[in-house]
This record gives structure tokens, C-alpha cells and sequence, in this order.
């Protein structure tokens, strides 16, 4: 089995063409379409959802089999047509053309692979098995869904626009100094919609060295030897 390599897909405008009009092709429009890709789907038959897809104006369909070239002009292509040799084709002509190729359940004719999405805008974690068990990655997703530590996605916007006035005072901030300035604190000020002062309070603790609870020595924030988290750590081991 290979080893994949982890990657976030830039599709906005860009060509991608499915193969394939049965429920896993139309299980691949909504993400797609949440990426911008243009789709085209090729297949002589579609399920209702696909011909509603198409009357929203979301897809293109054209209603016949693969033929050869077919993945002119596309960025990335899917196959789902359940027929092994036309699958086949569809990577043969994916692999003469440099197009990245998923074809459902064939994880040899595999360019790429889609893991299982958990989503909290706007962070995205992807969960992937390699292609050893979809039923896993769904069974993780399902779990991770629930985890609490999703809720520091809510900060992602006051850190944004953090980053952007580090980079208009061009400072240089250690990244153990962010990691200590991310806290519970920090997003409860962000959940109860006062992000304002979430970014007032998270710029000063990052380039002041007055801040209660840090280093004081901002060239040296080091979160593996930070004395005041071993001193903190040490208390509640005590308690």
C-alpha cells in the first residue's frame, strides 16, 4: 500500500470531471462544489440528486460513457463508474495526461485519495486510513465530530487577524509564544463575540514582556523549558 501524501487542494475554477452516475458520484458534488471545482459529471444515466445538481446549475452532465478524452482541460478526475476496465481507461489516459485520479474502491488506479472531513469553519481536519478502511475514517470523523477541542477553532479569526498586525509591525514572534498566548481565556472572549478585545489582549501578551502567566524573556519563550508551564504542571500533579 503507499504512503500518501498529505495535501489541501486549491480547486477554485478548476475542471473536475466524475465518472459515474450512481450514489457515490452524487456523494461527491457538495464538497466539490464548497471548493469551487467546475464539474462535469459523464455518465448515461444519474440519480435524482444529480439531475437536481444539474438543474441547479451546480454540475454539467453529458449523458453517454467514457470516451477518450474526456479529461481534456480537467484538474483532477473521479471514477465511479463500477466497471472495472473502463475505470482503467479512465487512469490510463489520467496518467498520460499528469491528471490526479480517485477511483472509488481500486486504490492501485488511486492518484489521490478523498479522506473524511471534520469541519468547524473554518478549520478543516482530514482523516485518512490510506485506503485501508473508509469505515474507520468514518467511524473517526463520527468520533472527532464530537471532541471538544474543536472549539478552539473558534479562535481562528482573532488569530488571523493577530497574524496580520505581526506582520504589518514586522515582528517576529517565536511560535511557542503563540501556543502559550492560546487560551481558554483568549476564546471565551472570542465565543461570547468580543473578538476586539480577544485581539487587543492576544497582541499584547505576544510582544509585551509584561504579561502575567509568560515569559518575560520573549527571545527565549521556549514551551519544552518554559519554567512557568513546569512550575503549573508541577502544582497540579501536587493537587
Amino acid at each position: 500500500m503507499p504512503e500518501y501524501y498529505p495535501v489541501y487542494l486549491n480547486l477554485s475554477g478548476k475542471r473536475c470531471v466524475i465518472f459515474g452516475g450512481g450514489t457515490i458520484a452524487e456523494g461527491k458534488i457538495k464538497a466539490l462544489r464548497q471548493s469551487g471545482a467546475q464539474i462535469t459529471i459523464i455518465s448515461p444515466d444519474a440519480t435524482p440528486g444529480i439531475k437536481k445538481a444539474l438543474s441547479d446549475g451546480e454540475v454539467e452532465w453529458l449523458e453517454r460513457k467514457y470516451q477518450a478524452g474526456d479529461l481534456e482541460g480537467a484538474f483532477i478526475a473521479i471514477a465511479a463508474t463500477n466497471v472495472p476496465d473502463v475505470n482503467r481507461k479512465i487512469f490510463k489516459e489520467c496518467e498520460s495526461l499528469g491528471i490526479l485520479l480517485n477511483a472509488v474502491d481500486a486504490p492501485p488506479l488511486c492518484t489521490f485519495i478523498a479522506p473524511s472531513i471534520v469541519k468547524r469553519e473554518p478549520v478543516t481536519l482530514a482523516i485518512s486510513t490510506g485506503g485501508a478502511s473508509p469505515a474507520l475514517a468514518r467511524k473517526m470523523r463520527e468520533t472527532l465530530s464530537e471532541d471538544p477541542n474543536l472549539r478552539w477553532a473558534d479562535l481562528a479569526n482573532v488569530l488571523q487577524k493577530a497574524r496580520g498586525v505581526i506582520k504589518q509591525k514586522q515582528l517576529v514572534i517565536d511560535p511557542d509564544r503563540w501556543q502559550c498566548c492560546i487560551t481558554d481565556e483568549l476564546l471565551e472572549l472570542a465565543q461570547n463575540g468580543l473578538e476586539d478585545k480577544a485581539l487587543e489582549v492576544l497582541i499584547r501578551e505576544l510582544t509585551t514582556s509584561e504579561s502575567s502567566g509568560l515569559c518575560h524573556n520573549l527571545d527565549l519563550c521556549d514551551e519544552s523549558g518554559c519554567s512557568i508551564k513546569k512550575a503549573k504542571a508541577s502544582k497540579e500533579k501536587i493537587s
